[in-house]
């Protein structure tokens, strides 16, 4: 079966929670709580990476990320991201943002991924909300590493409901 669904999981284990989507990927690889239609990448920090894959044409994108949420630690929401058009933007805009594309900043990688026109139209982002993220912590603080099994959950879930809907309307008249 053609993968449909893409999970990107995204982040630096050496900036303390800025290290959760490898956690989240590594959690989703030993489980195997992904269903057959899904693909799982770990990137690190390598926005581009996402954006490659997104060449294989995905139907849906659900990318998992440490992000400022304005939440308690651990806190975990699915965020659907509005992404607007490469070209509203003005010259400046798209050089601030395209600078650095070693990054991995989903608003990038999103707006990278629609540019190139790759961008599927289900997007998500599973976040968290950090506690620690400074240079040089290993390791995620206890909120935020009991928050892992809670997004790798809703990532599962997400990717089964996504699958789901590809195989009904492949079989729908």
């Amino acid at each position: 079966m053609k993968p449909t669904v893409l999970v990107a999981c995204v982040g630096n284990v050496l900036r303390g929670d800025d290290g959760f989507g490898v956690a989240v990927a590594e959690h989703l690889a030993s489980s195997g709580a992904l269903p057959d239609g899904t693909r799982l990448i770990e990137t690190g920090t390598g926005g581009l990476a996402i954006v490659y894959e997104l060449i294989n044409d995905y139907d849906v994108l659900i990318v998992v990320d440490a992000a400022e949420l304005e939440r308690p630690a651990g806190t975990v929401c699915v965020v659907e991201p509005s992404v607007p058009q490469p070209d509203a933007l003005t010259v400046e805009d798209r050089q601030a943002l395209f600078s650095n594309l070693h990054l991995a900043e989903p608003s990038r990688v999103f707006l990278l991924s629609r540019a190139l026109g790759v961008l599927p139209d289900h997007v998500s982002l599973v976040a968290c909300q950090p506690e620690v993220v400074d240079d040089f912590v290993e390791g995620l603080s206890p909120r935020v590493a009991r928050a892992v099994g809670v997004a790798a959950e809703t990532v599962a879930a997400l990717a089964a409901a996504a699958v789901a809907r590809g195989a009904a309307s492949a079989i729908a008249p």
